[in-house]
């Protein structure tokens, strides 16, 4: 199983490359994560590069799985900076390069930032993706619950419209404490 790593700020600039590497892999094979064709390594690296200031100031955070032959999955958690939202948090862009798939590295990656979650006070999680699809298995498989579908809610790279499943997961609140006494914490 490759090593999973919460990337710093240093080092998110510093694994850009391999990032765009992952992402690049995926939306080639055909994942649903908001790119159309043609969508290459360079446009790629310039999205990762762009999520640079919210890595930085804490509202967006990001792992890095690596292997030998270089990142071969990632994910990242979106935290809520707004009062009333603190407790929520939303997991994205969870991608596993095609030749690492089958190991179990997105369940890995998944329970990474369900655990930041948790440190971060965070008790409720969102998430959405294309229905039917091997990661909407996963996220079943794990606990999380279905609360609707949005039919042609995004296209496929190549422009084919597909259904989008929305996901939420109750987190257990911290050492029994209330869920929001972690968030008054970050405060």
């Amino acid at each position: 199983m490759p090593a999973i790593e919460r990337l710093s700020p240093e080092e998110f600039a510093a694994h850009a490359e391999g990032l765009a590497d992952v992402l690049a892999d995926a939306v080639e094979g055909g994942a649903s994560l908001g790119f159309v064709a043609p969508f290459d390594r360079a446009a790629a690296a310039a999205w990762w590069r762009d999520q640079a200031p919210a890595v930085a100031d804490g509202a967006l955070i990001v792992w890095a799985a690596r292997d030998a032959g270089g990142v071969a999955g990632t994910v990242s958690l979106a935290l809520t900076a707004k009062p009333n939202g603190r407790h929520r948090a939303e997991v994205l862009k969870l991608i596993v390069h095609r030749r690492a798939r089958g190991r179990g590295l997105a369940r890995a990656l998944l329970a990474a930032a369900e655990g930041a979650a948790r440190e971060a006070g965070a008790s409720l999680l969102l998430l959405d993706t294309e229905s039917d699809s091997t990661a909407e298995r996963l996220y079943v498989k794990e606990g999380w619950t279905r609360f609707g579908v949005v039919p042609g809610y995004a296209s496929t790279p190549d422009g084919v419209l597909r259904d989008c499943s929305f996901f939420y997961k109750h987190l257990g609140p911290r050492d029994g404490a209330h869920p929001m006494a972690a968030v008054a914490e970050r405060a």
